[in-house]
């Protein structure tokens, strides 16, 4: 098998990535836990020592899971100040679930709590539920590999994306929220400050600023793709600057695991010179699908195929800000090849991403769901606006919120409807869905746990309910997390 990436995870150094080359045996039937630290770690950024959190495992930040190994990890509070972590596009029992008080509290100092599940295969991560500690990068890759990933020969590399401010994130937070947050540092991060859940985006937009905001005209309104100018976006902790080098193999063949785990910044994945073959989102396989550019929300995942050329050579992979020339990456290289400085700005912004959700339309999954009729629909309106700096489910904040309810194996169609002016990653705890409709026209589409409904759209999802529970439904733009964007999906027995 090829070998892995030379610094493996957010640029930990080769052993980062050494997991997945111990006997897959034993790694699968070791009954001994993995170590998870949440501690901090000193960055270089652009020559600046920036002090962050992460999430250690035994071989650096990050863990990786070979096909039947058990989720038996520890995880142990280092820092001085309470957390939790969510593993993101994970079903775990919902006790571990990892959003605080909701039914377990968050972790004090210097706490060690034990998880236990079996895993879901595909490449998903782990990151803080509280919005200022994962805007403070407490957030790593958490990889379940399959037994077909573990045969195929492909290098396997990992590209974490970040958004980052040398600020502290209260700070932050109360700048883009204009001091209309609430609440920012509670466990949920969520926002009562507005009774009625605010206006809707078609509201309160006079005045602004769009183009500081990265703003464009959609017919005739003002939409906003990005509200904070971050001081660097990060690939595996890097900028361009000073990107991670990965070592490959002419006419090499690589399984590229994307994951944004940016606060508040959609990207496109640029292959450039190379075409890749998008092969799986959100953890769950789809038709390949072709192509040198692909959009990727907060929260959401991407597995690309590349096939090398069977030349000497670079080839960047670049991570585009959306409406934006501010870009990061990783660079593909032969052994001696020599790398050339990329510079951190594009000569023109990227477009928006998926305004008329072309990509997500051509998404058809390997893995759908049973067919047969929903049990129950619910239309789900997103509102919020940038003045005041509220943003709502079905007009409404977090515990002023009509929770979605359900039965223990009904099927819902649930629509998420986007009246507002910047668009919404849609996350759903313990649960996998699959879009079924857009803007009304039925699709087989991808199965995910995070859905982008960008403004002015329906997105339609079919989930069927699983343990009963109460299980988190939100919005992964943080700023908007913190201000209340977040519902339950109260499951009833």
């Amino acid at each position: 098998m090829t070998p892995f990436s030379r610094r493996g995870f957010l640029a930990a150094g080769a052993s980062a990535l050494s997991l997945a080359h111990l006997p897959l045996p034993a790694r699968a039937e070791d009954p001994s836990p993995l170590a998870l630290g949440a501690a901090s770690r000193v960055l270089d950024i652009d020559g600046r020592a920036a002090t962050v959190y992460g999430l250690a495992g035994p071989s650096g930040q990050g863990l990786i899971l070979d096909p039947g190994q058990r989720f038996r990890v520890d995880l142990t509070n280092t820092l001085d100040v309470a957390t939790i972590v969510h593993w993101h596009g994970q079903i775990p029992p919902n006790v571990q679930d990892g959003v605080p008080d909701m039914p377990m509290p968050a972790l004090a100092p210097g706490e060690t709590r034990a998880y236990d599940f079996a895993p879901r295969p595909g490449t998903h991560w782990m990151h803080s539920h509280i919005p200022v500690q994962e805007m403070q990068l407490l957030a790593a890759p958490l990889i379940v590999r399959t037994p077909a990933e573990a045969a195929e020969d492909r290098q396997e590399v990992v590209m974490f994306l970040h958004d980052f401010s040398f600020r502290p994130p209260e700070e932050v937070l109360a700048e883009i929220t204009g001091g209309h947050a609430g609440g920012h540092g509670n466990g949920h991060g969520n926002g009562h400050g507005a009774e009625n859940g605010g206006m809707t985006g078609m509201d309160g937009m006079a005045g602004m600023d769009h183009g500081a905001m990265g703003g464009m005209a959609m017919g005739g309104m003002a939409m906003d793709l990005n509200d904070h100018d971050w001081d660097a976006y990060l690939a595996n902790d890097r900028t361009l600057s000073d990107p991670e080098v990965i070592r490959v193999e002419r006419g090499g063949r690589l399984r590229l695991r994307v994951i944004n785990a940016a606060a508040a910044t959609v990207f496109w994945i640029d292959t450039g010179a190379v075409e890749a073959r998008l092969a799986a989102v959100d953890g769950h396989a789809v038709d390949p699908m072709p192509g040198r550019r692909f959009g990727l929300a907060m929260g959401q995942r991407m597995d690309l195929l590349i096939d090398l050329p069977a030349t000497a050579g670079t080839w960047p992979v670049l991570a585009l800000r959306e409406g934006a020339r501010e870009r990061t990456g990783i660079v593909l290289a032969t052994a001696g090849a020599q790398v050339a400085r990329l510079a951190p700005l594009a000569d023109a912004e990227a477009p928006p991403f998926d305004l008329d959700l072309a990509q997500e339309a051509r998404l058809v999954t390997r893995d759908p769901l049973p067919a047969r009729p929903a049990d129950r629909r619910r239309m789900l309106m997103l509102g919020g606006s940038m003045e005041p700096y509220v943003w709502t489910i079905d007009g409404a904040t977090w515990g002023n919120h009509a929770p979605v309810e359900a039965r223990s194996g009904e099927r819902l169609e649930l629509t998420f409807h986007n009246m507002s002016m910047m668009g919404h990653p849609m996350h759903l705890h313990g649960h996998a869905f699959q879009v079924v409709a857009i803007n009304g026209t039925p699709v087989a589409g991808a199965r995910r746990d995070t859905v982008y409904v960008p403004p002015m759209a329906m997105v339609t999802v079919a989930v069927d309910a699983g343990e009963a529970a109460r299980w988190m439904l939100h919005c992964h733009h943080m700023p908007h997390l913190a201000t209340g964007m977040m519902t339950e999906f109260a499951v009833s027995a």
